[in-house]
């Protein structure tokens, strides 16, 4: 047990070595870079020291680098600074893959507790403690992955009653921003949240059009993404509020076949447990007399 926690220990040093070898932080500079001091052409202050801050500076790049990289490898290749802005998380990126850092870290730990009160071989021993962090990176992962979708479903499901409140205050005569300012105020979900940051982005300089556009490619949903193309047109459309309510009344058809198929799927898996319920008692019936006839031809 010694011998296999020793050899686990000496990976584990050899992995950790490699990965803080990638930080700039910690590489050695080059000779060039080391006898550039003493040249003429040298500048005449001393070259600053890089120091680090805090160990959220040394940490920082390397698990940026190493939480991108395992993302990639398991199929997530969607930017991981949209999908933080897309459920209006607020950490950084860097803060997050700390945050997989650190849970792939308490899972390494925990499964050498556990491996270290149990008696099992040396090959387990390795491919826990291999796949013990893997599973804290991508559960991290996974939970923003449930966030993103669950902010998807909220908006396609809110967006109708929504487009059709934007589409009452164009034809009452707001203009587009005053109607989203509106909205973004006196509403609580994920589509006046979005349209708060719309807001909050025309502020910073951003046009109406770039605004809505930002917002169709963080949510990437195809209501949100038409819907976004009509109120483009609002310095061009004389009535945009009758197009609005039109866009709505197509989200709010889409929504009502999404609720027709999602019934229809589970109507078809309530019959599963059925069938199963009916085809065992069935077998054993069909199994009696079956065992029967194969003893009376082995008492033959």
């Amino acid at each position: 047990m010694t011998r296999m926690l020793l050899l686990a220990a000496g990976l584990g040093w050899i992995g950790l070595a490699l990965l803080f070898s990638l930080v700039p932080f910690l590489q050695r500079q080059s000779l060039a870079e080391r006898l550039r001091t003493y040249t003429p052409t040298a500048p005449t202050r001393s070259p600053r020291i890089r120091t680090a801050r805090s160990l959220r500076d040394v940490i920082g790049p390397l698990a940026v680098l190493l939480g991108g990289t395992i993302a990639r490898a398991f199929g997530v290749n969607e930017d991981l600074r949209d999908r933080l802005r897309r459920v209006h998380a607020t950490e950084s990126v860097t803060e997050f893959r700390i945050r997989q850092v650190v849970a792939a870290l308490w899972c390494t730990l925990g499964a050498s507790i556990v491996l270290g009160l149990l008696r099992v071989p040396l090959i387990v021993c390795l491919l826990t403690i291999w796949i013990a962090p893997l599973f804290g990176l991508l559960w991290v992962e996974q939970s923003l992955a449930r966030r993103s979708d669950r902010w998807k479903k909220s908006l396609e499901t809110e967006l109708p009653v929504v487009a059709e409140q934007l589409a009452m205050l164009l034809s009452a005569g707001f203009s587009l921003s005053n109607a989203l300012s509106r909205l973004s105020r006196r509403g609580t979900g994920s589509t006046p949240a979005d349209f708060r940051r719309v807001m909050l982005r025309i502020r910073q300089g951003l046009s109406e059009a770039d605004a809505l556009d930002e917002w169709a490619r963080l949510a990437e949903v195809p209501s949100v993404t038409r819907l976004a193309g009509v109120l483009r047109m609002s310095t061009e459309a004389a009535d945009l509020g009758r197009l609005v309510s039109g866009e709505a009344k197509v989200s709010r058809e889409e929504g009502h076949r999404r609720l027709l198929a999602t019934m229809e799927r589970k109507a078809q898996a309530v019959w599963i447990p059925v069938t199963v319920a009916a085809l065992v008692p069935g077998v054993i019936v069909m199994a009696v007399p079956f065992l029967q006839a194969l003893s009376v031809f082995s008492d033959s």
